[in-house]
């Protein structure tokens, strides 16, 4: 009885079948090294659709020569228009790998196409997975290559990233397709290399399919981070900002993801901030020299130095004791270090910086929060309330202080 079970090749027609469904009319560039996965995506997608190709001569390579002359032969045999274009590479801080990556992709975006189709495969995203967790990459590096990605205002896609090497290997013997081979495929002198040629097989023995576990894992970091950008979206709307370009989206999520309390994005007039996990706004004001303000017992004291005003309500039991007030000896100053407060009369007296650290308030807000003295003794400061020595007795009726932002 003859077997129902597709062979290995058709990963390869299905997989190129599933990314040309959204992509008809489209003007495809593929880019063509001569290794056996670009080969077989080039020969797929041509059988298909019309294609065109782009062969990137690094020079890096003693047999650089050999592999155009194959891609020219190939593509006149397959009729596909090529472009190859030669590029110079110079060796950055982060190795000759990532100097010829960013030298390939500079080329291929000078070239006219709508798509950019890449080759890399099931192995090539495993491989990434596992180099960028080494390196001690966040989420955004775990999730490895995406199948479809924006690239220079056009659309880059990867059709055969689910697509194991064996699959891919069947369905070159099954079309009788040649390819190259790039000698330092062999090596172990570069970090992927390495991967494949002495980690990769120790992998496989005890976790066979180690390759599909890594790139199940990148899909789910990939949807962590659709969500994320979501969020970011909603979260921009509803301070009424306008919603950035999917680029700057994506490198406002890096950004706030990696760099903590020193990050400082600048959109819409506004400042991103990140304290404690949480994203903050901040709306930047003309730094403004404040000078200090008696307080009278004004119910409002307008402080547009400083961005905003002190409001002032009638509370029996709460508040400032009004004998204070009276005496005129109340102030609005800003800051000057050291100072202590004592909301509560059962807990010892604190620095301010502690009881700010305590309450959450971001260091970028505390130096430019006003602050109520006597003298040099601290009475009230934003969020953490009234020294214990100047609390209005429960039968009075004390001022309530509050700070409002208003611009």
């Amino acid at each position: 009885m003859a077997s129902s079970r597709k062979p290995r090749s058709a990963e390869v027609t299905a997989a190129v079948g599933r990314t040309l469904e959204e992509l008809h009319g489209k003007r495809i560039l593929v880019g063509l090294s001569g290794g056996i996965d670009s080969v077989v995506l080039l020969h797929a997608l041509a059988q298909r659709e019309k294609v065109t190709a782009a062969h990137i001569h690094h020079g890096l390579s003693p047999n650089a020569d050999r592999w155009a002359r194959f891609c020219r032969a190939l593509c006149k045999r397959l009729e596909v228009p090529l472009t190859v274009r030669r590029v110079r590479v110079a060796k950055g801080r982060e190795g000759l790998e990532a100097a010829a990556r960013a030298a390939r992709y500079a080329a291929l975006a000078k070239l006219p196409f709508d798509v950019l189709a890449l080759a890399h495969q099931l192995d090539d995203q495993a491989e990434t997975v596992l180099m960028n967790l080494l390196r001690g990459a966040g989420p955004r590096g775990a999730r490895g290559m995406p199948q479809r990605a924006s690239f220079h205002g056009r659309v880059l896609v990867r059709p055969l990233l689910d697509v194991s090497r064996e699959a891919i290997g069947a369905y070159a013997r099954e079309h009788r397709l040649k390819w190259v081979e790039d000698e330092s495929n062999a090596s172990d002198a570069f970090t992927r290399s390495f991967i494949r040629v002495r980690i990769a097989p120790l992998l496989s023995e005890r976790y066979p399919r180690w390759r599909e576990a890594l790139a199940r894992a990148a899909r789910h970091f990939g949807r962590a981070e659709v969500n994320a950008s979501s969020a970011l979206r909603g979260f921009l709307a509803a301070q009424g900002l306008r919603a950035p370009s999917e680029a700057k989206l994506i490198e406002m999520l890096k950004q706030l993801t990696g760099r903590g309390s020193h990050t400082l994005i600048a959109h819409d007039g506004v400042q991103l901030r990140v304290y404690r996990g949480d994203v903050k706004i901040e709306r930047p004001i003309a730094a403004r020299a404040f000078h200090p303000v008696t307080w009278h017992g004004e119910r409002r004291l307008a402080l547009p130095e400083l961005g905003g005003e002190l409001r002032f309500r009638r509370a029996r039991g709460e508040g400032i004791d009004p004998k204070w007030v009276k005496l005129g000896a109340l102030h609005v100053k800003l800051r000057s270090g050291g100072e202590r407060l004592q909301p509560d009369a059962r807990r010892p007296r604190r620095t301010l910086k502690n009881l700010f650290q305590e309450a959450g308030v971001p260091p970028w807000e505390r130096e430019r929060m006003p602050l109520i003295y006597r003298g040099d003794d601290l009475v009230w400061a934003p969020g953490l309330g009234i020294d214990s020595r100047y609390q209005s007795a429960q039968t009075r009726a004390g001022w309530v202080p509050e700070w409002r932002v208003t611009c």
